[in-house]
């Protein structure tokens, strides 16, 4: 029977930190690799049970391959600290550990919780991610945003069971998320020489509030619904725009 490593890496994450290591108290160990907080994060995790290990932020990817590379077990479930495993999930890993897994990782849909209620429609959902994995045939890779693991040993397996995710708390706390991300998104579309122009503006994000609303069903969750395809659009325009900035102000 395999057993598994659940692994977070953190930064000022006293608010979830506790709440995500009591979701996996069903794993054989927990390590949590912290980028230097000082909401006392770390001594949270340490009295959860968690092995904490303190090391500079170096970015997502290189993060959570040193804290996969840090894991006493090869499975590996990868946990952000604003994340849950319910029980459902908890025992969907548990039955597929009970012998060695056909595949070498698991993809999982995530469902996050926006407006006081879980979204199952619009971009957000399903929002497959990969994160039970054998850290022999997988790494994470990436540049800036949207990381990802990587299979080196045949192709992925599905679970069913939905991770849950409390990514913000208003649409102040969503408005600051996107203006991050969107930076760092453009940014790495730039370095692989993706380009920026008035169609781009106009276009995608008309494109991704429609998918959004209309072929996500976004309209089936009334004015959350409504509100939640505008933010992505929203985040759509952000990230052309600011990669449309970058190469302007690059032009003699």
């Amino acid at each position: 029977m395999p057993k598994v490593s659940v692994t977070i890496i953190t930064l000022d994450e006293a608010d979830h930190i506790t709440e995500a290591i009591d979701s996996a108290a069903w794993a054989d160990e927990v390590v949590v690799v912290d980028a230097g907080s000082t909401d006392g994060t770390q001594d949270l995790a340490r009295a959860k049970g968690a092995r904490v290990e303190v090391r500079a932020w170096t970015g997502y990817v290189d993060q959570k391959n040193h804290a996969a590379e840090l894991a006493t077990h090869d499975w590996i479930f990868s946990l952000d600290a604003d994340e849950r495993v319910p029980e459902a999930l908890a025992a969907e890993v548990r039955a597929l550990l009970q012998t060695e897994p056909p595949r070498r990782g698991y993809r999982l849909p995530r469902v996050s919780f926006h407006f006081g209620r879980w979204m199952r429609t619009t971009d957000a959902y399903p929002d497959y991610q990969l994160r039970l994995y054998d850290r022999r045939a997988g790494r994470w890779q990436g540049r800036h945003v949207h990381e990802s693991v990587k299979l080196t040993d045949g192709p992925y397996g599905y679970l069913t069971h939905e991770l849950q995710h409390f990514s913000v708390t208003d649409l102040r706390d969503q408005a600051d998320r996107i203006n991050l991300y969107s930076s760092l998104s453009a940014r790495q579309m730039d370095e692989t020489g993706r380009t920026a122009n008035a169609f781009d503006l106009l276009v995608q994000p008309a494109a991704a509030f429609l998918r959004s609303y209309i072929l996500r069903r976004g309209f089936l969750d009334g004015t959350p619904g409504l509100t939640l395809a505008l933010m992505h659009a929203h985040g759509v325009f952000l990230k052309f725009a600011k990669l449309w900035e970058l190469q302007r102000d690059r032009r003699p």
